[in-house]
């Protein structure tokens, strides 16, 4: 169909050196020198300039290059990849373009390389500053490796954002607020902060259903989001999404796009694209279609992702999506009325609370439709 400008790119490397413990995610494990990786990567890269030659990449604001480990896949690789980005695409300064990295496969050398190429936001997956917590979760680090990887990013990188779990059994509300202090002090801008979700299948999930550790207690992962919460803001970062928190002007572009209905290309294997125009969006991944919403469910869904915003929905929104969702006023006065979303002249915002409730709270925006 036609559709409106692609304006996010996510390009997904889905290699690591080991699966962690509790991922779900397409990936797999390979050494980095695996045939497997060259082959990849150089099918990506012809991926990318039949992208461009096909005018998808020309209205780009926001390029995501995440996994998997997109470090482990090694500077060679790394290079020709960003090089062949930068042919097919204008990776200029005010492109925010992001990659994410992992302690074992960064250095100084690394972060020097792809700044140069075009990369100037790097996303650390760090998870915990606890060697104990690393070890439940079976990352491929400690925290001192993490540590040194924040430093070798701050030689190149003013916009370093990193990512933390909560919720891990055995993980105190301590054992968090030291590793976000400790991220803090060690220069991170953007902190991303998840509850820890045990998939069906993984590691984690096979280990609590032999009884060897208990299940995420909602309450306790509620009370260590707050907690996180407390102290980013006594940092002086704010709360921008759900999840995530940024020094003022450190947000992250791309994770905004998602949230806000730009359309993305994904290009590479589980890639997600979203595609849009007036009437219909749609997202595709490996070629099958995984959504396919009419005009009434867009904006349930704009109303919906509105929600995971600080800045909540504008008003304009909510008059538009009213015209084809009548009910659409109503359902957020009564989401007003017990504590789930507050209002003022401009938008209706998530409260603290609608956020603990966030399942209640998007599903009943998203039932408008």
């Amino acid at each position: 169909m036609p559709h409106d400008p692609y304006k996010a790119l996510y390009v997904h490397l889905p290699f690591c050196v080991r699966r962690c413990r509790y991922c779900d995610f397409a990936t797999e494990a390979a050494p980095s020198d695996s045939p497997a990786i060259e082959r990849y990567v150089e099918d990506l890269c012809l991926q990318v300039r039949r992208a461009s030659k096909e005018g998808e990449l020309g209205a780009v604001e926001t390029v995501y290059l995440g996994g998997g480990t997109p470090s482990h896949v090694g500077l060679s690789r790394l290079s020709m990849l960003l090089y062949t980005l930068s042919l097919s695409m204008r990776l200029e300064p005010d492109v925010e373009c992001t990659m994410e990295a992992n302690p074992e496969s960064f250095d100084a050398r690394m972060a020097a390389d792809i700044w140069a190429l075009g990369v100037n936001r790097l996303s650390l997956g760090v998870q915990s500053l606890d060697d104990e917590v690393l070890g439940i979760l079976g990352r491929p680090h400690d925290a001192q490796a993490a540590l040194a990887a924040i430093a070798a990013a701050g030689t190149r990188f003013d916009n370093v954002s990193v990512d933390v779990m909560c919720g891990i059994p055995g993980q105190s509300v301590a054992s968090l607020a030291d590793t976000l202090q400790r991220l803090v002090d060690a220069g991170a801008k953007h902190v991303s902060v998840y509850p820890l979700a045990v998939e069906e299948g993984t590691s984690l999930y096979r280990d609590m259903m032999r009884g060897r550790f208990p299940e995420p207690d909602e309450d306790e992962q509620a009370e260590a989001m707050v907690a996180a919460k407390e102290l980013l803001e006594r940092a002086g970062f704010h709360r921008y999404e759900v999840a995530s928190y940024a020094l003022e002007g450190f947000e992250c572009r791309h994770n905004k796009a998602y949230w806000t209905g730009k359309p993305y290309l994904g290009i590479g294997r589980s890639a997600a694209t979203m595609t849009q125009n007036d009437q219909r969006r749609m997202r595709v991944t490996d070629g099958q279609v995984t959504d396919d919403l009419d005009r009434r469910q867009m904006y349930a869904e704009d109303l919906m992702l509105g929600m995971r915003m600080s800045a909540g929905v504008p008003r304009e929104l909510v008059d538009e999506a009213s015209s084809v969702l009548p009910d659409t006023k109503q359902v957020l006065a009564r989401l007003v009325g017990i504590g789930l979303v507050e209002e003022d002249a401009d938008a209706f915002r998530p409260t603290e609370r609608g956020w603990l409730q966030g399942n209640e709270l998007y599903g009943a925006l998203f039932d408008l439709a």
